[in-house]
C-alpha cells in the first residue's frame, strides 16, 4: 500500500501513524497538494490528502474511511468495541477532527486567498473570528474530555481518540504557534507529550 500526502497534514498523519501500529506495512509518498498538484492528480485526480493506493490499485481517500479499511485489514480497531467507550472515544476524534478542520480553515485563509478577499464578513461576523471561535471551543471541550482518561503508557494503550487528540494538538502548535494557550490545556500538553516520544509518533514527524 502507497499512503500519499504529507505528514504536516494532521488527517495524513493520524492515517500514517494508524497503520504503523496496526503493524500494516505501507510506503509513504510525501506529496503536496499544492507545490506537486499535477504529481498528486496522475495519483488520484480528485488531488485528496490522505490518499491510499490499495494493492490492488483502488484508490481511497478521507482519514476516516481508510483508517476503517486498514482496521478491516487487520483484523483489529483502535477504536473500543464497548459502546459507552465507542461513544466516548467518537466524540474525542470528532472534538480533535473538528478542532484540526479550523485550523486548516485559518491557514488557508492566510495562505491561498488573495490579500484583497482576506476577512470577509459572512453572516453578519467576520469569518475568521467565526472560525477562531469555533477552535477554541472544540479544544476546550476537548481538553476537558482528555482530563477524565489517564495517558497511554506505551503504544499498546493508544486508541485512536488519542491518537487523534495529539496529532490534531501538534498539528495546532506547528501551524499556528501560540495562537492556542498551553496553560488552559494540560491534559493535551500531557497526552501529546507522552506520545510523542513514542516510536510510531517519532517515526512519522509532522514536519
Amino acid at each position: 500500500m502507497r499512503l500519499v500526502g504529507m505528514l504536516d497534514s494532521p488527517y495524513v498523519r493520524r492515517t500514517a501513524i494508524s497503520l504503523r501500529l496496526l503493524g500494516l506495512p505501507f510506503t509513504h509518498e510525501s506529496v503536496s497538494v499544492f507545490r506537486e498538484f499535477e504529481r498528486f492528480h496522475a495519483i488520484n485526480p480528485v488531488v485528496k490528502a490522505p490518499s491510499l493506493v490499495c494493492d490492488n490499485g483502488v484508490v481511497l481517500m478521507d482519514s476516516t474511511l481508510i483508517i476503517d479499511y486498514a482496521e478491516s485489514l487487520a483484523g483489529r480497531s483502535l477504536m473500543p468495541a464497548q459502546t459507552a467507550s465507542r461513544q466516548a472515544a467518537l466524540r474525542i476524534v470528532g472534538l480533535a477532527l473538528a478542532a484540526s478542520e479550523k485550523v486548516v480553515q485559518n491557514f488557508y485563509e492566510h495562505s491561498q486567498r488573495p490579500a484583497g478577499k482576506l476577512h470577509q464578513p459572512w453572516l453578519h461576523q467576520p469569518w475568521l473570528d467565526r472560525v477562531d471561535a469555533q477552535r477554541e471551543s472544540a479544544f476546550a471541550l476537548l481538553e476537558a474530555e482528555l482530563a477524565r482518561r489517564p495517558v497511554p503508557a506505551g503504544e499498546a494503550d493508544i486508541g485512536q481518540a488519542e491518537l487523534t487528540a495529539a496529532v490534531t494538538w501538534t498539528f495546532a502548535q506547528f501551524m499556528m504557534p501560540g495562537a492556542v494557550d498551553t496553560a488552559r490545556h494540560p491534559a493535551l500538553v500531557a497526552l501529546t507529550a507522552a506520545l510523542e516520544r513514542l516510536p510510531a509518533f517519532e517515526a512519522l514527524p509532522c514536519a
